[in-house]
């Protein structure tokens, strides 16, 4: 095989090109013919274990009700084989087509290898299964590969391959990190928390909070964040009530004090550990917003290959974790009281990252304030260029539906007119769970009147079910027809689930 120059810049905007006449095909639902390569590859700042991994390789197995498209191939990798229960789960799932035709046109591949490297590391390695994915695809022009995060790794999976990558350019990844998204929010005159970026060293934080102090002398906590953290991870709170006065000659040991002893979101995380990875990665500190009222919704949205900036979606996050920045679910959509305050926000980054020539999915994170029952304000928070944990519900829930997003209104609404919201999380967990098979709990679903009905479009679908046996851990995504039918409809699952455990733990205790 012809060496390929992972770097040859131009070679990819060619591959790239491809995207824009086969963009029609994959925006959306038709019998066009066209292979869809899906490598979740996962490649983040954590320790993760390969049954996590695993587990999160297959979130995106929503991507399996593309088969609806009759002419459509899907192939889906991961790093050890999906559980058949687990696959059939799935294409029961797919509204008006024969399952064992959609069965057909699925081929699943994996490099068999239980450790927790990205996935697109352990297909680079093995040319062998690079050749079987590539004798998969009859028309590298009707092709494109679906990556989790797009790195360099992935671009050069898709050279490889022959075919184009739906995300962005791994040249432009720095534009997701914490101090780019801050320097955006400027760039494009949107509200965010007062701050600093480009900080390598504990002695950065602590001049960056100086500065900030002598800017805003009110400010009682900041947040310094990894460049690249996710989900909360790479976050800790610094505790700045009751320190020497801005300007005091005391001022600066006391906050040196402070910033030794932040308070990390990781659990088991230590000083040491958190000023290695900032030194590392680079980071920012900025205020710690407060108020009387503060909720943490996120937009997402897509720039298509043809340049075009589309709002897809608002989320109200679930937060948790020692400090309560700890992604944890979302609630679909967010409040309308701000819905629409912060997708304009949003657009803004979206066309500004446009101009860049940036495509693919991503999201911006915010927090919203107000006091004394009065307006809403916004302030941006974080841009994350990539898939996140707000998309797979999403998805979920438009091909279930064949429904879309307004943007106007800030509702979403399936084909007969009806508003559908819901609730999601991928941190459903319980020591019990461990005792369940994914089996185990389709089987519940079904038997508790708790599946995804396709004649009501209301019910819980189940997802990250691998993650039960090792880590007791799965997702649910509820639907429901408002709100409050949403979230009962998830307490009702979470709950039966939970009980169910329980009940198993006594018997095997006894």
């Amino acid at each position: 095989m012809t060496p390929i120059d992972v770097h040859d810049q131009a070679a990819y905007d060619r591959l790239q090109g491809k995207l824009v006449p086969l963009w029609h095909s994959i925006e959306r639902l038709n019998n066009d013919e066209q292979t869809i390569v899906v490598v979740p590859s996962v490649e983040v700042d954590l320790q993760l274990t390969a049954p996590e991994v695993q587990a999160y390789e297959e979130r995106y197995l929503f991507l399996l009700l593309l088969l609806r498209q009759p002419r459509a191939r899907l192939v889906y990798v991961t790093g050890q084989p999906i559980d058949s229960d687990i696959v059939d789960y799935y294409l029961d799932l797919l509204p008006g087509v024969v399952s064992s035709h959609a069965r057909r046109r699925l081929y699943l591949l994996s490099p068999m290898e239980a450790t927790p490297r990205p996935l697109s590391h352990k297909l680079l390695e093995r040319p062998r299964m690079l050749a079987r994915i590539r004798s998969l695809v009859p028309d590298p022009d009707r092709a494109h590969l679906v990556p989790f995060m797009a790195t360099w790794a992935d671009r050069e999976l898709a050279m490889r391959l022959g075919i184009p990558m739906y995300g962005a350019d791994p040249r432009d990844s720095h534009l997701g990190t914490k101090s780019a998204g801050r320097k955006l929010f400027a760039e494009v005159g949107i509200d965010h928390p007062i701050g600093r970026e480009d900080l390598n060293r504990q002695a950065d934080v602590a001049d960056a909070i100086v500065s900030m102090r002598a800017e805003r002398p009110g400010i009682e906590s900041a947040i310094a964040k990894h460049n690249e953290g996710v989900s909360g991870f790479g976050n800790a709170t610094i505790d700045l009530r009751d320190l020497p006065p801005a300007g005091h000659p005391d001022e600066r040991s006391a906050v040196e004090a402070r910033v030794r002893s932040l308070a990390i979101e990781m659990p088991g995380a230590t000083a040491d550990n958190y000023f290695e990875v900032l030194a590392h990665e680079g980071g920012i500190v900025e205020e710690r917003i407060v108020a009387d009222e503060i909720r943490s919704p996120s937009v997402q949205l897509r720039i298509t290959p043809l340049g075009d900036v589309e709002l897809l979606s608002t989320h109200d996050q679930v937060l948790g974790g020692p400090t309560g920045q700890m992604f944890l679910g979302s609630r679909f959509p967010a409040e309308r009281g701000y819905a629409g305050l912060i997708s304009n926000d949003a657009r803004r980054v979206g066309e500004r990252l446009a101009d860049l020539g940036v495509i693919g999915r991503f999201a911006i994170d915010f927090v919203v304030t107000r006091s004394g029952g009065g307006r809403w304000s916004s302030h941006a928070i974080e841009l994350n260029l990539r898939k996140g944990g707000t998309t797979h519900p999403f998805l979920t829930l438009q091909f279930l539906t064949d429904g879309a997003y307004d943007a106007t209104s800030g509702v979403f609404h399936a084909p007969s007119g009806q508003a559908k919201h819901y609730v999601a999380s991928d941190h459903v967990e319980a020591d019990g769970l461990r005792r369940f098979t994914p089996h185990d709990v389709i089987d519940m679903a079904l038997l508790g009147g708790l599946h995804f009905d396709q004649a009501r479009q209301v019910g819980s679908v189940f997802h990250m079910l691998s993650a039960l046996p090792a880590h007791g851990r799965l997702g649910v995504t509820s639907v429901g027809d408002s709100p409050e039918d949403a979230q009962q409809r998830y307490d009702e699952a979470v709950g039966a689930l939970l009980d169910e455990a329980a009940q198993e733990a006594d018997e095997a205790g006894r």
